[in-house]
């Protein structure tokens, strides 16, 4: 996902089922499930050259450095695109 949610998702997952307030959510039915689809941009791998701390302090972050790189690249470019569009 590439915005932010507003959700309080720590809160949430403190809340039993009964206390969550669904009214305003439609049900999702069969049909619906069996006509969704899952669209995930292609991933394409690359040879990049980084400064060695930058790549270590990614990595120092823990696993999934890479999909983090990504999404601040991608935040960086949506930026650009916004800003010249």
């Amino acid at each position: 996902m590439s915005k932010v949610s507003g959700t309080d998702w720590k809160r949430l997952a403190k809340m039993r089922d009964e206390e969550i307030d669904m009214d305003e959510v439609p049900e999702l039915g069969d049909e619906f499930f069996a006509r969704a689809e899952l669209h995930v941009p292609p991933k394409q791998a690359v040879t990049m050259r980084l400064d060695a701390d930058v790549l270590s302090w990614f990595k120092e972050q823990g696993g999934g450095y890479q999909t983090r790189i990504n999404k601040l690249l991608r935040a960086y470019m949506q930026a650009h695109q916004r800003k010249h569009s």
